[in-house]
């Protein structure tokens, strides 16, 4: 049996069906929320299909006949890894089918805040017109961007930014050979330092221990007063409410907001009343082809387990149960 922990697409899931076509599987759909729902509704569970739901190490222990666990996405944060291989199954994901789209959606972010597109447009609907003086704004042209993560998607943004005539492309990562970031152009810096000289950030690292909060309040005060920073990757990688006062005290000039610490943002939500944020609703990743291929290949690792092979996007090697390394 192959369920779907929460069911994110509201249709038939053909795309799935055909992916695992051939195969004698039954698909389940469920729109899980709590752990106890998990322990009670995927027991017969042999492969899951997640979207966002939470599968943590008691959900997975509860789970006898459990295989794989394929995640929606990128980023795998709300799965419990080090359970799921002490428990001998498989976790993979797809890192692979959407940095075309969430580049774009960073540029087009990053641009938004450059002209003040959003502010201009509700300017003009209230019959304003000619509204520079109630803005300031600064041409691409010699100005330097950051790149805080420098893997499939950053790598994607640098290249689209690139014929800006940016003056210097600064990059964060660690786990990238420097030389490697100086033969594209890009000066291998400490997050300091790019937040400190960077005209523009854009945040394209995943969640991780390492990285959740890892800009908060000190960090957005090293960034300049014009600075714009852009996210795209996990909204906890940034402070919430730092960033929130950041804006209204002007410490920063513009953030573009695709993903939040929670999900969607309270009414209450200070970003929501904020003239110098653009949101949106963690659509980066969104294209039809990106759905297409999201959904085929996270349906793809569960064929590839109940056929007795890896994955092709695996997170871990089980060694308990499955009976593959």
């Amino acid at each position: 049996m192959v369920c779907i922990t929460d069911d994110r697409f509201s249709d038939d899931y053909a795309i799935e069906r055909e992916a695992l076509a051939g195969l004698d599987v039954e698909i389940r759909v469920f729109s899980l929320e709590t752990e106890a729902e998990g322990v009670a509704k995927l027991r017969d569970a042999q492969a899951l299909l997640v979207n966002q739901y939470k599968l943590t190490q008691i959900v997975i222990r509860s789970l006898p006949r459990l295989r794989v666990i394929s995640r929606y996405g990128v980023g795998y944060d709300n799965v419990d890894v080090p359970a799921a291989t002490a428990a001998g199954v498989w976790v993979a994901y797809v890192p692979d089918y959407a940095s075309e789209d969430v580049s774009d959606h960073a540029v087009a972010l990053l641009m938004a805040c450059i002209r003040k597109i959003p502010y201009c447009d509700r300017r003009v609907r209230e019959g304003a017109w000619n509204v520079s003086r109630e803005l300031r704004s600064f041409r691409t042209k010699g100005r330097t961007l950051g790149i805080v993560g420098y893997g499939r998607i950053g790598s994607v943004t640098h290249r689209k930014l690139s014929g800006f005539a940016l003056g210097r492309v600064l990059v964060h990562d660690p786990y990238v050979d420097p030389g490697l970031l100086r033969a594209r152009g890009c000066t291998p810096c400490d997050l300091a330092t790019l937040l400190r000289e960077s005209d523009y950030v854009t945040i394209h690292a995943p969640l991780s221990p390492e990285t959740r909060g890892m800009i908060g309040d000190s960090e957005l005060r090293l960034m300049k007063p014009d600075a714009i920073i852009v996210n795209t990757a996990r909204g906890p990688i940034i402070d919430e409410a730092a960033l929130c006062r950041a804006l209204e005290q002007r410490r920063i000039g513009c953030a573009g907001i695709d993903v939040f610490d929670r999900e969607p943002p309270e009414p209450s939500s200070p970003l929501r009343g904020l003239h110098n944020v653009v949101l949106s609703g963690h659509i980066a990743w969104y294209t039809e082809e990106s759905r297409v291929e999201l959904r085929s290949k996270a349906a793809l690792n569960v064929r590839a387990v109940a056929e007795g092979r890896a994955p092709p996007y695996p997170l871990n090697a089980p060694l308990a149960r499955g009976g593959h390394e």
